[in-house]
C-alpha cells in the first residue's frame, strides 16, 4: 500500500502559527500550493522566507528606480551637456558606470566571504551610493563647465564601486534567503514595478520645458535617487540572514586567484561566462539605437522622456514574464531574448538602408521598446542561471569572477564604436545583431540548471 508523501519543507509542528498578511500575500504571489517550498537555502531560513522575499523585493525595487533616476545612459549625459562640460566626459560615463561595478568584484568577493552574514555589505554599499548621488546633486547645483563634469565623473567612480559591493553581496544573500523557483519571480516583479514607475517619470518629462528649470530637474532626480538608496538600506536591515560559509575569506588577492581557477576547473561555469560575454552584444546595442533617435529628434527633454517611457514599458511589460520564464528555464530565457535582440538589429539595419517610414517619430520609441524587452530577458535569464547553477559555497566567487571578466570585456567592447565612425551607426547595430544571434545559438548548449516548482 502506498504511503503518503511527507513534505519536509513544511513546518513539522501540528500547531500551525497564525498566518500573517505577509504570509498570505507571499503564498498568493508564489502562485501555487507549494509556496513554502525550500530548495537550496538553509532550513532555518524557510519560515523567514516570506519576510525575506518582500524585504529583498522592496530594497531591489527602490534601487532599480534610483538607478533609472541617475542613469549613466540617459540622465547623466543630458546633465553633462546642460552643464557645458566637454563631450569627452559624456563618452566616459557608461564605461565607468559598468566597469566600475564589475571589475573590482573578484577581490571584493574574497573579503565578503570573511563575513558569515553579508547583508551588511549591501547596506554599506547602498548608503555610500546615496552619499555619492547626493554629492552629484550638489555639484549640479553649484558647479558648471569642465569642473562640474570631472567632479561628477569622480563621484560616478565612487558610486560604481559601491554598486559593485551591492552586486556581489546581493546575489549571495538572495541565494541564502529565497528558494530556487522563487528568485526569478522576485527579480521580475521588482523590475516590472520599477519599469512602471520609470514610465511615469518619462511621461512627466513630456510636460517639462527645456529652460532654466532643467537645473532643478536634475537636482531633484539625483537627490531623489540618493534618498531611495538610503531607504533601500533601511529595508535591507529587515532581512533575516542565517550565517553562511566563510571559506576563502583569507588573503583577498590569494583568494581572488583561487577563484579565477573556477574558469579552468568548472566546465559549466566556464561555458556560462563565455555565453555571458557573447551576450554583451545585447547590452552594447542600446546607445546606438539612442544615437539614431537623437539624430532624428534633436535631443530635447521630450526625446529623453520618450526613451524613458520605452524603457519603462519594456520592463513593466516583460520583466515579470521573463522572471517566471527564467524560473522554468533560465537557459531558454537567454536564448529567446538574445535571438529577439539579434533579429531586431538586422531589421533596424534593413529599415535604415531602405529609409523606411518606421524610422521617424514614435518608430524609434518602438525599436527601443523591443530592444528593452530583449535586454530585460538577457539580464534576468543570466542572473537566475548563475544563482541556480552555483552552490552556497561557490556563489560569491562565481558572481565575482563572472562580473570581473564581463567588466573587462565591456571596456574592450566599447571600441565597437569605432565602426560607427567608419561605416555608420546602422552598421554597428547590424554587427551587434548578428553577434546576438550567435550568442543565442551558443547559449542553447548550456546545461539546464533550473528546478521549476
Amino acid at each position: 500500500m502506498n504511503q503518503p508523501t511527507i513534505d519536509t519543507t513544511q513546518a513539522a509542528s501540528p500547531l500551525q502559527p497564525h498566518r500573517s498578511p505577509i504570509d498570505s500575500l507571499y503564498d498568493l504571489i508564489a502562485g501555487d500550493e507549494d509556496a513554502r517550498v525550500c530548495k537550496d537555502i538553509p532550513s532555518e531560513s524557510c519560515n523567514d522566507q516570506p519576510r525575506n522575499f518582500f524585504a529583498y523585493l522592496l530594497a531591489n525595487l527602490l534601487t532599480k528606480v534610483a538607478d533609472e533616476l541617475a542613469s549613466a545612459k540617459l540622465v547623466l549625459p543630458w546633465l553633462i551637456g546642460w552643464l557645458g562640460a566637454p563631450a569627452l566626459i559624456v563618452g566616459l560615463l557608461v564605461p565607468i558606470r559598468e566597469a566600475g561595478v564589475l571589475v573590482p568584484q573578484l577581490v571584493v568577493a574574497a573579503m565578503i566571504r570573511r563575513l558569515p552574514v553579508r547583508k551588511w555589505v549591501w547596506i554599506v554599499g547602498s548608503l555610500a551610493s546615496a552619499v555619492a548621488l547626493a554629492c552629484m546633486a550638489l555639484a549640479a547645483a553649484t558647479l558648471s563647465g569642465a569642473l562640474a563634469g570631472w567632479v561628477i565623473v569622480g563621484l560616478l567612480v565612487l558610486f560604481s564601486l559601491m554598486r559593485g559591493l551591492c552586486s556581489v553581496s546581493a546575489k549571495d544573500v538572495l541565494g541564502k534567503t529565497v528558494s530556487k523557483a522563487r528568485r526569478g519571480n522576485l527579480m521580475g516583479l521588482a523590475a516590472g514595478i520599477a519599469g512602471t514607475l520609470t514610465l511615469a517619470l518619462g511621461l512627466a518629462l513630456q510636460f517639462i520645458e527645456h529652460d532654466e528649470s532643467s537645473a532643478l530637474l536634475f537636482i531633484v532626480l539625483l537627490g531623489g535617487a540618493a534618498l531611495l538608496f538610503a531607504l533601500a538600506a533601511g529595508v535591507f536591515v529587515l532581512l533575516r540572514e542565517q550565517p553562511g560559509a566563510t571559506e576563502g575569506g583569507g588573503n583577498a588577492l590569494s583568494a581572488a586567484l583561487d577563484s579565477i581557477g573556477l574558469l579552468r576547473t568548472d566546465v559549466a561555469f566556464r561555458q556560462f561566462v563565455l555565453v555571458r560575454t557573447a551576450l554583451l552584444s545585447v547590452a552594447l546595442a542600446p546607445p546606438f539605437y539612442v544615437l539614431l533617435a537623437q539624430q532624428d529628434s534633436g535631443g530635447d527633454l521630450g526625446a529623453l522622456g520618450l526613451l524613458i517611457i520605452a524603457s519603462g514599458l519594456a520592463n513593466s511589460l516583460s520583466a515579470p514574464l521573463w522572471g517566471r520564464f527564467s524560473d522554468r528555464s533560465a537557459r531558454l530565457a537567454m536564448v529567446a531574448s538574445a535571438a529577439l535582440a539579434g533579429l531586431l538589429g538586422i531589421l533596424t539595419w534593413a529599415l535604415v538602408q531602405f529609409a523606411a517610414p518606421l524610422l521617424t517619430g514614435l518608430g524609434f520609441g518602438l525599436l527601443f521598446l523591443l530592444l528593452g524587452i530583449a535586454h530585460a530577458g538577457v539580464r534576468l535569464g543570466r542572473k537566475v542561471y548563475l544563482v541556480d547553477m552555483a552552490s552556497s559555497e561557490t556563489r560569491a566567487s562565481m558572481v565575482a569572477v563572472s562580473n570581473t571578466v564581463i567588466g573587462i570585456a565591456m571596456l574592450a567592447g566599447g571600441l565597437i564604436g569605432l565602426l560607427g565612425d567608419l561605416y555608420g551607426t546602422a552598421f554597428v547595430i547590424l554587427v551587434l545583431g548578428i553577434a546576438s544571434i550567435a550568442a543565442a545559438l551558443y547559449a542553447r548548449g548550456l546545461r539546464e540548471v533550473s528546478e521549476p516548482a
